[in-house]
């Protein structure tokens, strides 16, 4: 306990004292002026520099395997987020198409007979789609087996996990908050164009086809969890 003899006539109490008046003010002060000066959003902090920290979820709404034929387009429709628990409370800042293929083509595979035959590559092209956002991404099973995905995103994805500066919090919460804009429906079409191998013979064990390929596909939700700090930095103290 620090009496006032030891204030007024011990040096160690006077600086430890010091040391305490001048944080119990230098703390507020900071924090105030990262977070009040310039705010146009009641509670949220004004222009300066905050931590974005976070996590990105996915929530599977379909899932499957379909024979697609050469030339063909399957349709994944009638996706909504009623079908989802609690859809209402998630950031949903977008939507990707999850395929993997392989390949189906046949004849002119006997090394003996037909030697130098190759499998030809496939084109499948996967597209997602809600409320006026889309996008579309191919990919190729190059003679084998293949994957990719195709995603759409309606927030700045740049920002997560990113130190931000010249925004304020609510300036923030507008680049990377879906408000809303995540519910609805979706849809989402894959489409396969086959291309058959090279024939190297005449023969008819040698003759090739390719009448389209199996996709595995799944449609998932992309869900932002997110925190927004002041950046602190000690040296302004």
């Amino acid at each position: 306990m620090i009496t006032l003899d030891d204030l007024k006539s011990n040096r160690d109490t006077q600086i430890t004292v010091a040391c305490i008046a001048f944080f119990l003010i230098a703390f507020p002060l900071y924090f105030s002026s990262q977070g009040g000066i310039g705010s146009g959003s009641g509670a949220m902090g004004g222009v300066g520099d905050y931590n974005i920290n976070g996590n990105l979820s996915y929530v599977e709404i379909a899932d499957g395997i379909e024979y697609i034929a050469d030339g063909e387009t399957f349709s994944i429709d009638d996706l909504h987020t009623d079908a989802i628990d609690g859809a209402e409370d998630m950031n949903i800042v977008g939507v990707r198409v999850v395929m993997s293929y392989g390949e189906d083509e046949s004849g002119g595979n006997n090394p003996v007979i037909c030697p130098g035959g190759q499998d030809g590559a496939d084109t499948i092209s996967g597209t997602a789609m809600h409320a006026g956002f889309n996008g579309t991404a191919d990919g190729q099973n190059n003679g084998g087996s293949g994957a990719h995905d195709v995603t759409v995103e309606w927030f700045n994805s740049s920002m997560v996990g990113a130190t931000v500066s010249g925004l304020s919090e609510s300036a923030i919460v507008e680049q990377i908050d879906s408000m809303g804009a995540g519910l609805g429906t979706y849809s989402a079409e894959i489409s396969v164009d086959a291309e058959t191998g090279n024939e190297v013979s005449a023969l008819p064990q040698c003759q090739r086809s390719d009448e389209g390929e199996e996709v595995t596909y799944s449609v998932e939700l992309i869900v932002f969890d997110y925190t927004i700090a002041p950046a602190f930095d000690e040296t302004e103290l």
